[in-house]
């Protein structure tokens, strides 16, 4: 079998071919690394026949910055601040993924106090995280003031993380063993009186956005993924259960407080960029839900089963865990050899990275207007693509 590797030179400069017999000339268009529809520093280079997309070359990169590298010179504790600047809207999820792959091979129990408050963290995050996505994805489409509507359930959530971590975005939360500060008194009061108000935003969501019939034809069977394609690229979270594939790890391989409460995965029917909107706002819902079953029963009890001074070394050996994030699994492979408190390798298995690739197999053939919703259908973190 001979593979060929194309280069950027090679697709950029490609022969330019006539689709009908009509006289036409494709051009290239540079969507990024600056652009509003980029999301951040990511490059997509779209080859178009008027306005119909023939190819989408997507070009990461652009804050790529050796965090898998630098992580190798770090023991595992301090590894934890390194993964709130991936995917910086999936925080503390990510911090769990690596205090949960350290706690798996070195045999560090916690307590019930710990993978409860774990778990509200994770879900009052997915929660902001969702409801940013859907406030960019409406201003993307042209509906400004869903963005404002986003912003502001996005700015209360972050007012309790603040009080309870000392950051709003970047935070390192989570650490092996534990977390690195206990909930406040009143964290779980302030938390019942948030749960109404999300659940009537959700409802303002749907008023404002989901029943215009603009909206809708700019989502509704555009950016068709099926749910075996989905599986070839490697697509999870949202994106590959809008394929109508129900892979959550929250279900499948329940972790934290997951196995004590009860929750549906959101899955779709078709994969279209409708229905993996949809898909983000029913998870909202099951959030809340999923909140609402451990606020009043937090135990008690410590935040932090070991010392933070202590040293951390795992055993020689492959070690590999992961977690449900907003945009999907994000996964930590670290390779040990059983001698120091630093990782000898270590891997970060990133669900935007997959993600993104989607747009390379669904855009050809839709209009450029199609395609940004496809991309904001994706709702994708570009330094968690970079690492």
């Amino acid at each position: 079998m001979t593979v060929h590797v194309r280069t950027l030179d090679e697709l950029l400069h490609a022969p330019l071919e006539a689709d009908s017999e009509l006289t036409t000339q494709e051009y290239l268009v540079n969507m990024g690394p600056q652009h509003p529809i980029a999301h951040g520093s990511l490059r997509v280079v779209v080859r178009l026949d008027g306005e119909t997309v023939k190819e989408v070359i997507p070009v990461p990169g652009y804050v790529h910055r050796g965090v898998e590298k630098m992580c190798e010179h770090l023991n595992y504790r301090q590894v934890i601040p390194y993964t709130d600047r991936l995917d910086y809207l999936s925080a503390i999820m990510n911090n769990w993924a690596v205090a949960k792959t350290v706690e798996t091979a070195a045999g560090i129990e916690t307590s019930d106090r710990i993978e409860v408050i774990r778990t509200i963290m994770a879900e009052l995050q997915r929660l902001q995280s969702h409801a940013l996505w859907w406030g960019v994805t409406g201003m993307d489409l042209g509906a400004y003031t869903a963005f404002l509507y986003g912003f502001r359930e996005r700015e209360i959530i972050g007012e309790i993380f603040e009080e309870t971590i000392g950051a709003r975005l970047t935070m390192n939360y989570i650490q092996p063993g534990g977390l690195m500060y206990d909930i406040k008194p009143d964290f779980a009061a302030k938390v019942k009186k948030l749960l109404p108000y999300l659940q009537d935003c959700v409802e303002q969501y749907e008023t404002l956005l989901s029943g215009n019939v603009i909206f809708q034809e700019r989502l509704r069977n555009v950016g068709i993924v099926d749910g075996a394609r989905a599986v070839a690229l490697g697509c999870t979270g949202p994106v590959v259960r809008a394929s109508g594939v129900p892979l959550d790890l929250r279900a499948t391989e329940p972790y934290g407080a997951y196995g004590k409460v009860q929750f549906n995965v959101v899955v779709g029917s078709i994969g279209d960029c409708w229905d993996r909107y949809y898909v983000r706002l029913e998870e909202m819902r099951e959030s809340i839900r999923i909140i609402q079953q451990l606020i009043d029963g937090i135990p008690e009890g410590p935040y932090s089963t070991i010392r933070y001074n202590v040293e951390l070394t795992l055993p020689e050996g492959i070690h590999y865990g992961q977690v449900e994030t907003a945009r999907g699994a994000f996964g930590v492979l670290i390779a040990s050899d059983g001698k120091q408190e630093i990782p000898y390798r270590l891997h970060f298995r990133s669900p935007n990275f997959n993600n993104l690739w989607v747009v390379t197999a669904i855009s050809p053939g839709w209009r450029i207007a199609d395609f940004i919703s496809i991309q904001s259908s994706l709702d994708l973190v570009i330094p968690d693509i970079d690492r």
